[in-house]
């Protein structure tokens, strides 16, 4: 088989594979190998396409994807905690202080502290302002 039918069948299962997860990352890798395999018609030389296909990897990698992300979503990807919880109104299932306390979100039972020395009373809402690890900080709404 030759070199450039090598990189363009790569670059095609990474679209397949884009298709299947769309994380915008295999996209990158199938536009490195698609241009891999145009260098492949006058190069002969598999490691240099290979070192080729690597740095266009990594190049597209680092500087197309954010951009595309960007483009699709309309802002900045979101991960964790950040896009879930952060600016919640939840409502206090036992009292929160500095050193103890539960809320509930999604029905799911979290630990909760405050920044300040108030107890927050149970019943009342409060609003997520950060997390540390599996507890989140809130204040009153």
């Amino acid at each position: 088989m030759v070199l450039w039918e090598i990189f363009a069948i790569a670059g095609l299962v990474f679209v397949i594979l884009e298709m299947v997860v769309p994380s915008l990352f295999f996209l990158n890798l199938a536009i490195a190998g698609f241009i891999t395999a145009l260098a492949a018609v006058w190069l002969t030389d598999w490691i240099i396409l290979t070192l080729l296909f690597v740095g266009l990897s990594i190049i597209s990698i680092l500087f197309l994807r954010p951009i595309l992300v960007k483009k699709r979503t309309g802002k900045e990807q979101e991960t964790g905690m950040e896009g879930k919880y952060i600016g919640k109104i939840v409502k206090v299932t036992e009292p929160v202080g500095k050193y103890s306390g539960a809320i509930t979100i999604y029905d799911e039972r979290w630990e909760a502290r405050t920044e300040g020395e108030e107890t927050i009373p149970a019943g009342s809402e409060v609003k997520i302002i950060k997390y540390d690890s599996l507890i989140l900080t809130v204040e009153k709404v």
